[in-house]
């Protein structure tokens, strides 16, 4: 099989939202696109528009050397693939071809999907795409890729339609890492704003009076570490936080008043509680006059 070329077969299998967004874009861009989902009728636009539903997903996979995964977890590529592999007139059909995996899932698992992967005689990129599915393709996109550099290098003009590709090193498991990372700080966020609009609600003013000077607030979180952000990363990595302006005791003594006006209001108390637990541990740990960023001396993994 030869690398990518400009306007090579794609094969997409997962057709959710996400799946949906980025055959449509492989179409828009020229590409050759087969389709399958388990639920055909999903394809319906995407035919339309120019792709080929594959019968069953061997016929899918025999269709490209790039076959494109958007699934709920890595689970649901062994219960699609799985089946064919095991068949003795289909086991080879991975052979030489290349799996991105865009579907969500922990690290360890995507390390795993790799060896499994290998096995079959597949090359495996894994994938986390950082845009919801109406972005995809569009200059605002951008995705995380790690597992072989050869392999990315290779199938990058391809990767690229989907959105702006960051490589991240040869270990599988990376861009999962990455991936969840920032969703952490997504779910958490959304969980704090909801929260949030709930404190004000229970007082019976309406949502539409808070959120739109909170979403303000809330865009004006990257100035607080802004140019800083590297000076940021050092503190933390070397373990020093000279608390000049927000210390711990400081934003502690807020976290617990966010917890008092939660349990005043009648609202979920875990959030509240989660936050006012670092700062509690912190300055029990000594780092009350330290900057905030000394919460990760209690959160981070130990040694």
């Amino acid at each position: 099989m030869t690398a990518t070329a400009d306007l090579s077969p794609v094969t997409v299998i997962g057709l959710g939202p996400m799946g949906r967004a980025m055959a449509a874009r492989l179409i828009r861009a020229g590409h050759p696109v087969t389709v399958w989902n388990r639920t055909p009728s999903r394809a319906t636009d995407l035919v339309t528009a120019g792709a080929t539903l594959a019968p069953n997903p061997t016929a899918a996979v025999a269709a490209s050397d790039v076959t494109i995964l958007s699934l709920t977890d890595y689970q649901a590529m062994y219960d699609i693939l799985g089946p064919t592999v095991a068949d003795a007139e289909h086991r080879d059909v991975l052979a030489g071809r290349v799996i991105v995996n865009l579907s969500s899932d922990t690290p360890e698992l995507s390390r795993a999907a790799s060896d499994w992967a290998a096995k079959q005689g597949a090359r495996f990129l894994t994938g986390g795409v950082m845009v919801p599915a109406p972005v995809v393709g569009t200059p605002d996109a951008y995705v995380f890729y790690s597992g072989p550099e050869e392999v990315f290098d290779a199938h990058e003009p391809v990767l690229r339609l989907i959105g702006e590709p960051k490589y991240l090193g040869a270990d599988p498991g990376l861009a999962q890492l990455f991936y969840q990372a920032h969703l952490d700080v997504f779910l958490s966020t959304l969980s704090s704003l909801l929260h949030a609009t709930a404190l004000v609600t229970a007082a019976g003013v309406p949502a539409v009076e808070f959120l739109p000077g909170a979403l303000t607030f809330l865009a004006g979180v990257p100035a607080m570490i802004g140019d800083a952000a590297e000076q940021t990363a050092r503190q933390l990595e070397t373990g020093e936080h000279p608390g000049d302006l927000s210390t711990v005791l400081m934003m502690g003594a807020t976290a617990d008043h966010i917890l008092r006006t939660s349990e005043q209001a009648g609202v979920d108390l875990e959030l509240p509680r989660a936050v006012k637990s670092h700062y509690e541990r912190a300055v029990a740990a000594g780092h009350g006059t330290s900057n905030w960023t000394a919460l990760y001396e209690v959160i981070k993994a130990r040694d």
